[in-house]
């Protein structure tokens, strides 16, 4: 039973069987749409209600075309290599939460002092902090925190001892990473800390959630 124009009842019992009814429709209608959300092919469909959960995310290592990353100076390509091989990728994780037609959440956790260089993306992008905390310039920001990011603006953070958790949420799908950090005193410091911290971050835990 559609109730799209119905009058609704000032006052009394029809009043109430009427929000009654309205409200099993719209659970049913719910129902229906998250029932279908994946179109029983498990890809996601534009308009539809769904729901995505974390256990079903995209590592960012199994879908590296989300991230065109633009290369450094040849000179510094060895550095940066030799700081990947040291241990880096023991220092973050990120998945790929929701992506939708001009819609997309990825969620990251970065270790703690995970050496993040000065970068930008070609898409704004809004972050939102879950756990832990990070320095920005000269602000301290913590869970339930956001900060925004322009496109093509760069910017760089450090994340706290305790590392952080947060979401990037954009209306695009893929993004570039162009690096602004192109000094060979960068990737040595980079590569300082990797080796220093490579053996806790294996056994680095995600850091508390502040409910």
């Amino acid at each position: 039973m559609s109730l799209a124009g119905c009058r609704r009842p000032a006052k009394g019992w029809a009043r109430t069987k009427f929000m009654k009814m309205r409200k099993q429709t719209m659970a049913t209608n719910t129902v229906d749409r998250a029932g279908d959300a994946h179109g029983g092919n498990g890809e996601a469909q534009a308009g539809k209600f769904e729901i995505f959960r974390f256990q079903d995310a995209v590592d960012s290592r199994d879908n590296p075309s989300s991230l065109l990353i633009e290369p450094l100076p040849e000179r510094l390509l060895p550095l940066q290599n030799q700081v990947k091989e040291s241990g880096l990728n023991d220092a973050a994780e990120i998945k790929y939460l929701v992506k939708l037609p001009g819609f997309s959440v990825t969620h990251v956790w970065f270790k703690h002092d995970y050496p993040l260089p000065l970068h930008s993306h070609n898409a704004d992008c809004l972050y939102y902090i879950v756990a832990g905390t990070i320095r920005l310039g000269s602000q301290t920001l913590g869970p339930r925190d956001s900060f925004f990011v322009p496109c093509d603006v760069p910017y760089q953070f450090r994340p706290g001892a305790e590392g952080v958790e947060l979401l990037e949420i954009r209306h695009v799908t893929e993004v570039n990473l162009r690096h602004f950090s192109k000094s060979e005193t960068f990737w040595q410091k980079a590569l300082e800390t990797v080796l220093a911290n490579r053996d806790s971050w294996r056994d680095a835990k995600k850091p508390p959630l502040n409910c």
